[in-house]
């Protein structure tokens, strides 16, 4: 029975991160703003998979645990084309696509930076929330924030909960995605919340 459960959780989060950021992407190429998304949130996320990502191949853990990470940064560096695309900067684009490259090599050149750098990532994850729920709070519009997206990547963390426990019971990944999903379920319930708001002005 465990190990069907555990194929269905990565087949199912796999399923939701190759369409994860769509709906987010979907709404800021329609109106041609990225309106209430936080451009740190974004980059701060990106530098979060990342260094997840180098983490686990490092570590050799098995594919399964973390195929999704490919998929979900390449959505998130579309939508940060298109922010940087419809804000205007997109000369910037280079500068990011050094700066995340010579991050990815530095990772690995030796052991103690990684797990630094897998220690940090889940503070670089939360800082990534706390900016997004900072400009929620600020601007008390929800924009062109998905919800869909956020109720997503909550279920995402949840699955992952299940399959670290299952495989790799690593302490630190673990931590990460519990403090993820707590976090994740409050950005939703805030896009929700002004949304609401929104529609009853």
């Amino acid at each position: 029975m465990a190990p069907a459960l555990l194929d269905l959780a990565h087949w199912s989060t796999w399923a939701v991160c190759a369409v994860m950021k769509l709906p987010q992407l979907e709404a800021v190429r329609k109106a041609r703003s990225a309106r209430g998304v936080s451009m740190g949130s974004l980059l701060l996320e990106l530098a979060g998979f990342l260094v997840f990502l180098r983490y686990q191949i490092y570590y050799g853990y098995p594919l399964p645990t973390y195929l999704e990470y490919p998929i979900i940064t390449a959505q998130d560096v579309i939508l940060l084309l298109f922010i940087l695309r419809f804000s205007g900067h997109m000369k910037r684009a280079l500068f990011y696509a050094v700066t995340f490259g010579g991050g990815w090599y530095m990772l690995t050149l030796r052991k103690w930076i990684i797990d630094l750098a897998m220690n940090f990532c889940t503070l670089i994850s939360v800082a990534s929330k706390l900016a997004q729920l900072r400009c929620l709070w600020q601007t008390k519009d929800s924009g062109q924030v998905s919800a869909l997206t956020w109720s997503m990547s909550a279920y995402t963390c949840a699955t992952r909960i299940f399959t670290t426990v299952m495989t790799t019971n690593d302490l630190a990944v673990l931590i990460r995605f519990i403090t993820m999903l707590i976090l994740n379920i409050w950005v939703t319930a805030t896009v929700l919340h002004y949304r609401k708001t929104k529609k009853t002005d």
